[in-house]
């Protein structure tokens, strides 16, 4: 059995809200290159997950955002057929508002889209990413401390 990876990576990524739309992109890069889902990316050393998602949803979409707070931790853990770990994320989705700037798909984006809740079927999102949406959803309309 060959060995597992030595620790997960750390993502984050953010549900981007527009008045009613949310902010997806295509992704231009593996894993998954072609589906939808929401903007995000990698974590670097030195920022704090806000200042991680603030950098990745700019660089991505060209958005800027206000966060409004953690919508969901997911761990994306992919084995081997001999059951170590291949890649493992852990991914820290934030809900956020769009604060300003035009969404053109950059840096990891294929394409950038607005979508309303009821447009999300045409979009393939996974199950999971369909969950983080609602709880952003949620997060949304509690009251701000």
């Amino acid at each position: 059995m060959s060995e597992s990876i030595a620790a997960p990576v750390v993502g984050v990524g953010a549900v981007v809200w527009k008045g009613d739309k949310l902010l997806l992109v295509r992704r231009g890069h593996a894993p998954r290159a072609g589906s939808w889902s929401l903007p995000g990316g990698r974590q670097q050393s030195g920022e704090t997950v806000y200042q991680a998602a603030a950098r990745e949803i700019r660089e991505e979409t060209g958005v800027e955002i206000r966060i409004l707070g953690i919508a969901d931790v997911v761990d994306l853990i992919e084995r081997r057929a001999d059951g170590g770990v291949a890649h493992h994320y852990t991914v820290i989705d934030m809900a956020a508002e769009w604060a300003g700037g035009e969404a053109r798909a950059g840096d990891d984006a294929a394409e950038v889209a607005w979508a309303t809740r009821a447009d999300l079927a045409r979009y393939d999102l996974t199950p999971k990413v369909l969950e983080v949406i609602e709880l952003a959803a949620r997060k949304r309309t509690q009251p701000q401390s």
